[in-house]
């Protein structure tokens, strides 16, 4: 189990897939661990994996860090379970259903897109830097409207420390990046409660996701001032990384892959034709880009934007032919079954094509957005704007890859020194 308190979290952290795969080698693929200050099993058998998806009334709960928890707040869906999650996640729903994307959502979607991506000619953009402001700034529009430009830049730094703060040791020291995502989450929470109080002095509607959680009438889960805080917090946090980075990496390996790139702008280009310039994209182009979804979920495989969620037990339990110990973390650690050749022939090459097949998301194995009573509630909504943000890149613009940036896999996708790319029009 490594050392006291810090357990083998650093070789984790560090090592990622390889100290998984080096475990794996020596215990099978059920073992225990200690990290990120808790003892830990890590389950990387797809069966196993499943069972506990699928099982959450017997006995586990979702055991994400103590670190995520108390920055993300303790009303934030990923932290409640039984009942309350049930309710939280109906309001969370009712948010960012296909009626709530089709008629408010995408439409202020389509407008950020259209504007983010307006002056990128002759540039040199880093794009990473780009797609974690255009998956932030873009769920800050759709959550509050017309208010959202002028909080968007200090509410932008702030995020950013919320977010390393949600995956360290919970050490509460100063210089710390536990601290300073706490210090963080403060500060947007004091944002946010501003912008409740100015909703409610002024007494206006607003059609946005602020509007709807505070619009007590017609909505059936009435949430308290602190609850719909951290469930904002939690819409942006869910939604942050994993639309930016699989947004990146689809520029990434759209740049690798010109017959790919060439197959998905004629899907938009064919979108494009039967509309006038200024004609947003709506809910029926989402629908028909086929070819899209394809490209959005084989970049989520091969770049493994999630590497696995985090459950733990609440009673003594019998799991694999083991007892664990209650308040054990279990991690389903769903990344190898991206690159198990079985289910994916040929699993390290970019090929969308395997999932013009409708059968294959739908199949058993299929965890690149969760499982069980707790699947990606935001999936369609993020499948949207990334969908929207290829449109306007594909139709708009041919780019180049700088080169000589590297890319980190683990425990995050990033380019640490940035992703640089030449821009020109198409």
């Amino acid at each position: 189990m490594g050392w006291p308190v810090f357990g083998e979290t650093t070789e984790f952290l560090k090592q990622g897939p390889n100290f998984m795969k080096n475990q794996r080698a020596r215990y099978g693929s059920f073992f225990k661990s200690h990290i990120l200050g808790c003892p830990t099993i890590v389950s990387m058998d797809p069966e196993i994996n499943r069972y506990i998806l699928m099982n959450e009334a017997k006995g586990l709960v979702p055991g994400y860090p103590q670190s995520m928890l108390d920055i993300l707040g303790k009303c934030n869906i990923a932290a409640v379970h039984g009942s309350t999650h049930k309710y939280m996640r109906g309001a969370l729903l009712a948010l960012i259903s296909p009626t709530m994307i089709r008629d408010q959502l995408l439409p202020k979607i389509d407008e950020f897109m259209r504007s983010h991506l307006s002056s990128w000619d002759n540039q040199i953009i880093n794009i990473q830097e780009k797609t974690k402001e255009m998956a932030l700034l873009s769920s800050l529009k759709q959550i509050a409207g017309i208010e959202s430009s002028s909080i968007s830049q200090p509410f932008m730094t702030e995020f950013f420390k919320l977010v390393l703060g949600t995956l360290s040791l919970p050490i509460d020291l100063p210089g710390t990046n536990y601290r300073r995502g706490f210090q963080a989450r403060k500060n947007i929470v004091s944002m946010l409660r501003q912008l409740i109080d100015a909703r409610k002095a002024s007494q206006e509607t607003h059609q946005d996701m602020l509007g709807c959680l505070m619009r007590s009438d017609e909505n059936r889960y009435q949430l308290t001032d602190e609850e719909i805080i951290d469930q904002i917090i939690t819409l942006l946090y869910s939604g942050y990384e994993t639309v930016s980075t699989t947004s990146m990496m689809a520029v990434k390996y759209l740049h690798d892959h010109p017959r790919v790139l060439q197959e998905l702008r004629k899907e938009h280009l064919d979108i494009r034709k039967r509309k006038r310039p200024e004609d947003p994209i709506g809910w029926n182009d989402i629908k028909s880009m086929k070819f899209t979804r394809a490209v959005i979920y084989e970049t989520s495989r091969l770049a493994t934007i999630v590497n696995g969620v985090l459950r733990k037990t609440t009673k003594d339990m019998e799991l694999n032919g083991f007892v664990i110990p209650e308040g054990w973390r279990i991690y389903v650690y769903t990344r190898e079954i991206n690159y198990d050749p079985f289910l994916y022939p040929d699993p390290f090459t970019f090929n969308p094509w395997r999932w013009m097949d409708k059968s294959l998301d739908s199949q058993s194995y299929f965890f690149i957005f969760g499982g069980g009573s707790r699947q990606c509630p935001g999936k369609e909504l993020g499948i949207a704007e990334i969908s929207t943000f290829l449109h306007y890149l594909v139709t708009r613009y041919r780019w180049k890859e700088i080169g000589g940036d590297r890319l980190m896999k683990f425990p995050r996708v990033e380019a640490p020194n940035g992703l640089h790319i030449r821009v020109s029009s198409y």
